[in-house]
C-alpha cells in the first residue's frame, strides 16, 4: 500500500499550501512524481516549499511551476512541465479562491475573477491534461469542489455557483472522457483547517457552533482530503468515475 501511485506523475494546482500541499505530499509518499503548480512558491502557512519538501522527505521527484490557473498559457506550461517525469497521469484541480459577499453588491469583476480561478482553470486544465492522457492510455482527473457545490449559502453566492459548476463539470467530463480511459471525480470538502477557512472570518462562537453541528465533532484537516484524493488517483478506484465524494464529517447530509 506504500506505492499506490508508483511510476506516475501528478499535477496538483494550488499545491503550495493547504489541501493542495497535503495532496502533493501524500502522492509523493505513495510513489508519484509531482508538479506543484501555484501562483506562489512559499506556503501560506509557512515552512519549506512543497516541492523542496518532497525532494527532501520522499523518493519521488518534484518541481514547482508558477501558474495562475485563470491563464491558459500558464496551464499549458504546467502540463508541459510533467513531461520531465514522463507526462501527466493525474491532474488535481485544487486551486481556488473564496470570497464572502453581499449578493446585492457583488460586481461583475468580482464574479469573473472568482469564476475564472474556480471554474475556467479546472475546465481548461482538464482539457489540456486530457489531451495528453488520451495519448498515454488514460489517467485520473480530480476536482476539489466544496460542500458549497451541493448546498447554497447566501453569504457567498458566487462561490456556491463556482463550486456547483465544478461538480457538473466533473459529471460531464466523466461522460466524455470515460471511453478514453480517463476517470473524472470530485471531492467536496466541508470545513477544513486551512488559510482559506480563515478567510471566512468565522469567530470563536460561530466556529464552536459549526463544529457542534458536525457529527464527527471536529474540523477536518488537509490530510483528510489527501487520503480521499489518493484513493481516487489510484487503481483502488479503477471503477469509480463521475462520483462526488463528500468529506465533511457528516455535516451536509445529517443536519
Amino acid at each position: 500500500m506504500a506505492h499506490l501511485l508508483e511510476e506516475r506523475t501528478a499535477v496538483v494546482t494550488g499545491a503550495s499550501s493547504g489541501i493542495g500541499r497535503s495532496i502533493a505530499r501524500t502522492f509523493a509518499e505513495n510513489g508519484s512524481d509531482v508538479i506543484v503548480a501555484d501562483v506562489r512558491e512559499d506556503p501560506r502557512e509557512g515552512g519549506t516549499p512543497t516541492h523542496e519538501l518532497i525532494d527532501d522527505e520522499t523518493d519521488a521527484a518534484a518541481a514547482y511551476v508558477e501558474c495562475d490557473v485563470s491563464n491558459v498559457d500558464d496551464l499549458e506550461t504546467m502540463i508541459d512541465a510533467a513531461n520531465q517525469f514522463g507526462g501527466v497521469d493525474v491532474l488535481v484541480n485544487n486551486a481556488g479562491i473564496f470570497r464572502p459577499e453581499e449578493f446585492l453588491e457583488a460586481t461583475p469583476d468580482e464574479y469573473e475573477r472568482l469564476m475564472n480561478v474556480n471554474v475556467k482553470g479546472a475546465f481548461f486544465g482538464s482539457q489540456l491534461a486530457a489531451r495528453r492522457m488520451v495519448e498515454n492510455d488514460g489517467g485520473s482527473i480530480i476536482n476539489v469542489s466544496s460542500i458549497a457545490g451541493l448546498v447554497g449559502n447566501g453569504g457567498y453566492v458566487t462561490y456556491c455557483v463556482s463550486k456547483g459548476a465544478l461538480r457538473l463539470l466533473t459529471y460531464a467530463l466523466a461522460h466524455r472522457l470515460g471511453p478514453e480511459g480517463i476517470r473524472v471525480n470530485a471531492i467536496h470538502p466541508g470545513g477544513i483547517e486551512t488559510a482559506m477557512m480563515e478567510d471566512a472570518h468565522m469567530g470563536p462562537d460561530a466556529l464552536d457552533q459549526f463544529t457542534q453541528a458536525i457529527p464527527s465533532r471536529r474540523i477536518g484537516e488537509p490530510e483528510d482530503i489527501a487520503g480521499v484524493a489518493l484513493f481516487l488517483a489510484s487503481d483502488l478506484a479503477s471503477y469509480v468515475n463521475g462520483e462526488s465524494l463528500v468529506v465533511d464529517g457528516g455535516y451536509t447530509y445529517t443536519g
